[in-house]
């Protein structure tokens, strides 16, 4: 006999065996092989194709108490996580402090103090803000997989760029994030992540590219930088950039070995050069290793603009 159709409000993530039953659907229609149960109580349709917030819902239904957090928090808000983290899929839900500990399969349960505005509604999931989300990391990252998360949550393009971009979160809203927890697990970490935290990285990437440079004698670049066209208009938007020696830096990922990406990012470089800065193109591997080749990358061309600026010095003096 075939099974019957889920309830259309059953067909969209996770769902609680209480919503199911109010639905009309039978404990033993429940436990038929189209529907995971991976913890008691909690249904997942294996056929749906939903967002992390749609699978993560029913771990919040369950009561008006719990809360997500950590790196569930973090895959809620899309926010940038390690690799190691990436692969650790235990659902992380904390309750009051002064209520039980969440205990159930695949469940890593936190009891916590949350101050007003640290818990807020997300595509139907109760989970800790962008910010607290953040800081609540700080005990679990490095210092510099804790500045990606942050410029992943802060990240910002105004209306220049091709998709602008409203952050999750700001620095000052990290800032007085740590300001309202000075006794938190990994405050050291957070506070010095916090001083290197940009707005304007889109990967974690970008972000690891930015630290090499900026801990060198090459310095920091600037990020959000447009390359206008002589009539003002918006032409290039350079992953970072060294205004004084006009130089962009693009960082180019897998998929720019896309034979269309390519065809775009060699028309970028044209339009780059065309407007009279340089391009340098960072891959991963130039990210990678004791000595990162990114750093001599941008050094030889920097070394280079100048030697050509001594030599149009001289010559307008000869």
């Amino acid at each position: 006999m075939a099974r019957k159709t889920l309830p259309e409000e059953c067909l969209a993530g996770s769902f609680t065996s209480a919503a199911a039953a109010s639905a009309g659907m039978s404990r033993k229609r429940q436990r038929q092989s189209d529907i995971a149960i991976p913890s008691r109580g909690i249904r997942i349709p294996l056929a749906d194709s939903a967002n992390a917030p749609a699978n993560l819902h029913a771990y919040t239904a369950l009561d008006d108490a719990s809360v997500l957090t950590h790196h569930s928090g973090a895959r809620i808000w899309s926010a940038s996580l390690p690799a190691w983290m990436q692969e650790d899929w235990r659902i992380h839900i904390a309750r009051d402090r002064n209520s039980s500990k969440p205990r159930r399969r695949n469940v890593v349960g936190h009891r916590m103090t949350f101050k007003p505005g640290e818990v807020v509604m997300h595509d139907g999931v109760r989970v800790t803000s962008p910010a607290r989300t953040w800081l609540d990391l700080a005990s679990l990252l490095t210092i510099d997989e804790l500045i990606s998360a942050g410029d992943s949550i802060v990240a910002a393009h105004g209306p220049d760029f091709p998709r602008p971009k409203t952050p999750l979160a700001t620095i000052e809203d990290l800032r007085r994030m740590v300001a309202a927890h000075p006794g938190m697990r990994g405050m050291k970490t957070a506070r010095l992540a916090l001083s290197e935290i940009r707005v304007g990285s889109d990967s974690p990437q970008e972000t690891k590219m930015r630290l090499l440079l900026s801990r060198t004698r090459v310095g920091e670049p600037v990020l959000n930088h447009v390359i206008l066209t002589s009539w003002g208009q918006p032409a290039v938007w350079p992953d970072a950039a060294y205004l004084e020696h006009r130089l962009a830096l693009q960082y180019d990922g897998a998929h720019h070995s896309d034979p269309h990406q390519r065809q775009l990012d060699s028309k970028r470089r044209a339009v780059t050069q065309r407007l009279g800065w340089t391009e340098v193109r960072v891959f991963k591997d130039d990210l990678e290793g004791d000595k990162p080749f990114v750093i001599e990358k941008v050094k030889a061309v920097l070394q280079a603009r100048q030697r050509r600026l001594d030599v149009a010095a001289a010559e307008s003096i000869g």
